[in-house]
């Protein structure tokens, strides 16, 4: 079979529920029942929510795994290139034949009921991973995690809570506290979670979920402790100290992500080595990542070219913050993002450190913030921002006149995934 197919099977999905998201898990529960319960049978879960860092913690987590020789599952969303990202079975991206096929068993139980692409999906990855054996199944939360898709086992062996932040208000609150009882809703009774970093307020609320359910918080701050000292890494939990090299995810904020990850594995009772290929041997696509290859490289062959998919305040704040951390160079931006962010919170970070934004619009998205308005919240973060027509465009401009400019292409985590099909 062709690799369209998969992509015609997920097109009829798309039409099943008129929302895109419309969290409730009675859909999900209904499917799951029609499957014969597939969540029950997956091997050990460690279930991860949180606004920023938890797909990195995610990579993390598997290399450290994997290195120890553990066979494991992982489930992330949104997909950058190919919808097959989002699912890997002992380790390997599942192959085309059985996504449709598991996609396909998936329609059927569904027998045209209401239900949303992500559900769906959701519960096709879910069976797809409990019919191969593994050590650890990695299930990362779509968006909020209470009603999330994802949130339906009973019983994980660690739950994971990256840094919370402003994101999805329309869908979770438009409060700290509000999107923390919702990331919250993954706690369950007697079972371990692992706390990255939090403002006060949501941790307050984790806190107080934490104790009607007897889980037990394993807290940066108070259980563990990572920073960086000497260009190295250093953690300390109650098992002892760990000096290790510094993440090969690039950014300040990798290190808090890496303690998350740190903290989980310890806790798994696994060692040094372990913890040594967590930090050193990740991979995670679009999170400053250096473009080597494509038309765009070819158009701009004396520059920097990095890609990143950051979309949040959050995220603003921790790539300007790297980006400060780089040798002096002519930085240009090339920015699309959706028109449900907080694009000014996303930009006014990064202001300081660029030289100019050019804003383009997202191909093939209808969520697209148009170029022009973009480039408006732009000029109003106080940045010289222009619009192109598309990327080649702004970095063709670009480096016609600053030839070895650093150019980030940023805003985005599907402009992220277009950049990559183009130039992969």
């Amino acid at each position: 079979m062709t690799a369209p197919s998969s992509d015609i099977v997920l097109e009829r999905m798309m039409a099943l529920h008129p929302k895109i998201i419309d969290l409730t898990l009675d859909r999900v529960w209904r499917l799951l029942a029609a499957l014969d319960n597939p969540q029950d049978r997956l091997p050990p879960v460690i279930h991860l929510a949180g606004t920023n860092g938890k797909g990195s913690t995610q990579a993390m987590i598997r290399a450290g795994l994997e290195a120890a020789g553990k066979r494991v599952h992982a489930y992330t969303s949104p997909h950058l290139a190919r919808f097959h990202e989002r699912i890997r079975l002992a380790g390997d991206l599942i192959t085309e034949p059985d996504l449709i096929a598991v996609l396909d068993e998936c329609y059927a139980a569904n027998g045209g009921e209401a239900i949303t692409y992500f559900e769906i999906t959701t519960c096709a990855a879910i069976l797809a991973m409990s019919r191969i054996p593994a050590d650890y199944t990695l299930l990362e939360v779509g968006l909020g995690g209470r009603l999330d898709a994802t949130n339906v086992i009973d019983a994980p062996k660690l739950t994971v809570i990256t840094p919370i932040s402003i994101d999805h208000e329309q869908y979770l609150g438009n409060t700290l506290a509000k999107i923390a009882a919702e990331k919250a809703g993954i706690l369950k009774r007697g079972v371990s979670c692992i706390v990255g970093p939090q403002p006060d307020e949501a941790m307050e609320v984790i806190e107080a979920q934490a104790t009607r359910l007897g889980a037990p918080l394993i807290a940066q701050g108070q259980h563990w402790h990572v920073f960086p000292e000497r260009g190295r890494l250093v953690f300390q939990d109650e098992n002892g100290l760990l000096d290790l090299p510094p993440p090969n995810l690039p950014g300040a904020h990798q290190i808090e992500n890496a303690g998350s990850a740190l903290a989980a594995l310890r806790h798994l009772g696994l060692g040094e080595q372990t913890c040594e290929a967590a930090v050193t041997g990740a991979r995670w696509p679009a999170r400053m990542q250096r473009l080597e290859t494509g038309p765009l490289v070819d158009a701009a062959p004396q520059a920097e070219l990095w890609l990143d998919g950051g979309h949040n305040a959050a995220a603003g704040q921790a790539l300007g913050a790297h980006l400060s951390t780089l040798p002096a160079r002519p930085t240009h931006l090339v920015c699309g993002m959706l028109n449900t962010k907080d694009v000014a919170g996303y930009m006014r970070p990064l202001a300081r450190h660029a030289d100019s934004l050019t804003a383009i619009s997202i191909p093939d998205e209808v969520n697209t913030l148009p170029a022009s308005e973009t480039a408006n919240a732009a000029r109003a973060a106080g940045l010289n921002a222009s619009t192109a027509d598309s990327a080649i465009e702004a970095v063709t401009r670009i480096v016609g006149e600053t030839p070895h400019a650093r150019i980030l292409i940023c805003g985005s985590l599907y402009l992220a995934g277009h950049i990559l099909r183009e130039n992969g």
